[in-house]
């Protein structure tokens, strides 16, 4: 059976996928996350991740910005050790940070999909839009966890590709409405 590959973010109700903790790539409206009241049970999900997470994937920006923190977070420990993949084309070996677990560099949507046949639980896919999209499209992605947020960006990075490919239906799986304006939702893929 097939490893699961879940994409996991916080969104925009416009889909704005980029920068909802800060601004580190440029948008103007970066941190939009912090902008909305801190309800936790809107971040119960997150938890729940934790704790389903077998593996981590990044795309090489996202990479570059959650390993330096996410390595000396309390908050992220229980991702330490895990095994995480980095899909990049140009990232190099020893660009890669210490310290941080197991780390492997992917360097094509096929091994990618290599990955998923090995044993284990799910990987969750954090940030990295562009990387997603291109799974999407490639038909690896199994699993939207979602965090919607009410907020109209108007720009910034889509998680959802705007290729002209065959319709892809979703299932609900779970989903859950929060005092703060917040909605979770969770799609499997159909296939």
């Amino acid at each position: 059976m097939a490893r699961e590959l879940v994409y996991t973010g916080f969104m925009s109700l416009d889909g704005v996928v980029d920068s909802p903790g800060g601004k580190v790539e440029g948008h103007r409206s970066g941190g939009w996350v912090m902008d909305t009241e801190f309800v936790p049970e809107a971040f119960a999900l997150k938890g729940e991740e934790l704790a389903d997470t077998t593996a981590l994937m990044f795309g090489r920006r996202s990479y570059e910005a959650f390993a330096p923190t996410w390595r000396d977070s309390d908050d992220h420990l229980a991702y330490k050790d895990l095994p995480k993949y980095v899909v990049s084309s140009s990232l190099s070996d020893d660009a890669l940070i210490d310290g941080w677990g197991p780390l492997t560099i992917l360097r094509t949507e096929e091994d990618v999909a290599k990955l998923k046949q090995t044993d284990g639980g799910p990987i969750y896919l954090h940030g990295s839009a562009e990387l997603a999209r291109r799974l999407a499209d490639a038909d690896l992605i199994d699993r939207y966890n979602l965090l919607v947020f009410p907020v109209l960006l108007g720009a910034g990075k889509s998680l959802f590709s705007r290729a002209d490919r065959d319709k892809q239906t979703l299932r609900l799986r779970d989903s859950a409405s929060y005092s703060n304006g917040v909605t979770k939702l969770v799609y499997e893929v159909v296939r």
